[in-house]
């Protein structure tokens, strides 16, 4: 037996396998992974939706052509009692799950006869519709994630840069990771940015804005690493320079910071001149956040959520705002505020004044 590139099984004439099942299932995980591979998915994507395949086939410690409605139903009732899964990660097993059956039991790619022939069944879609969580709303995140108020957010950003002080006044190591975690905090907020987006930039991806020269070389920054939609690059664009402190920030590291880390393009590098990782600058955040006695509710993307939220808490446009952001709907830029959109605000103004106006405007008996 043999796998094609596009996951389609072909039986070739072989020796008896000594662990059929195992091998069966190693062959099978293969062709899901080139299915995948040729519908342009991300690798880091098809990897985790294959850990979940093979969670499942450790808790049900059966081989998918035996899976039953039941076994994971009692998988999914486990993993939402015993480990209280978020909701966004029971559906994220789903998918993986829902769609690895989808696979072996279609028929175009033989798995179906291979089972038969070798264990006398098949594979079958164990998981519908009556079964799995429906994603019903693009707003999943928990509620109590939130955004900084600007007070919090001016506090933390003081106690980073008191940190960075502290640890250089005290001669020991970690000086420059400290400073370099303050300015990636202050970067994703002065833009808006995700944590991939925020890893990813370059020295070279600031640029200068011809209808804002007070900012110089640093008006706008060219984001290469946005979010991707499925099967796509991953998304570009640029995001205009708005407050007058981050030109100051950005050019302050490239001086005295980055330099000493890593001769390279790379903005932020680790001390190993690598990519920082999202648990590292999470480590960090937490750790700031509980010095301060700041709600769990705050994490690294509060930093994307604050920015939305204060451009409009301070009027700026909602579309410039929603282009700043990357998104193609103000749907989804209104996913992010803690305000209301600026049609309900302008509602809300407009009836205010005319209850005012009316309140103030004599009646016609009166004036006379």
């Amino acid at each position: 037996m043999a796998v094609d590139k596009s996951g389609r099984v072909r039986l070739v004439d072989s020796v008896p396998l000594l662990h059929p099942e195992q091998h069966t299932i190693d062959e099978m995980l293969t062709g899901w992974r080139n299915q995948q591979l040729s519908r342009n998915l991300q690798i880091s994507t098809i990897d985790q939706r294959i850990r979940f395949v093979q969670r499942f086939l450790e808790f049900t410690n059966e081989f998918p052509w035996t899976w039953t409605p039941a076994m994971a139903e009692e998988f999914f009732g486990d993993l939402r009692s015993l480990h209280h899964a978020k909701q966004s990660t029971v559906r994220g097993y789903q998918v993986a799950l829902r769609l690895f059956c989808s696979y072996v039991s279609n028929p175009d790619y033989g798995w179906d006869r291979v089972c038969e022939q070798r264990f006398g069944t098949h594979p079958a879609q164990v998981f519908f519709d009556w079964n799995s969580a429906a994603h019903v709303q693009h707003n999943e995140s928990g509620p109590t994630k939130r955004a900084f108020t600007k007070r919090e957010l001016q506090t933390f950003f003081d106690h980073a840069d008191d940190q960075v002080a502290v640890i250089a006044a005290s001669g020991r190591k970690g000086y420059l990771p400290a400073y370099r975690d303050s300015v990636m905090f202050k970067t994703a907020y002065s833009y808006g940015l995700r944590f991939n987006e925020l890893r990813h930039l370059q020295t070279v991806d600031f640029g200068a804005n011809p209808h804002a020269k007070e900012f110089g070389r640093y008006g706008l920054v060219h984001v290469r690493y946005g979010k991707a939609k499925r099967g796509s690059p991953p998304k570009r664009r640029s995001v205009l320079t708005v407050f007058d402190w981050t030109p100051e920030v950005v050019a302050d590291w490239l001086c005295h910071g980055q330099p000493h880390l890593d001769d390279g393009l790379d903005l932020f590098p680790s001390e190993r001149g690598t990519l920082v990782t999202e648990a590292t600058l999470l480590r960090r955040f937490r750790r700031y956040c509980d010095d301060l006695g700041l709600s769990p509710g705050l994490d690294l993307h509060s930093l994307r959520r604050s920015y939305a939220t204060h451009l409009l808490e301070d009027g700026w446009d909602p579309m410039f705002v929603q282009h700043q952001m990357g998104h193609e709907h103000a749907s989804t830029t209104a996913i992010y505020t803690c305000v209301s959109s600026d049609f309900r605000t302008r509602t809300l103004r407009n009836a205010l004044d005319a209850t005012i106006a009316d309140a103030l405007t004599p009646d016609e008996g009166e004036a006379g």
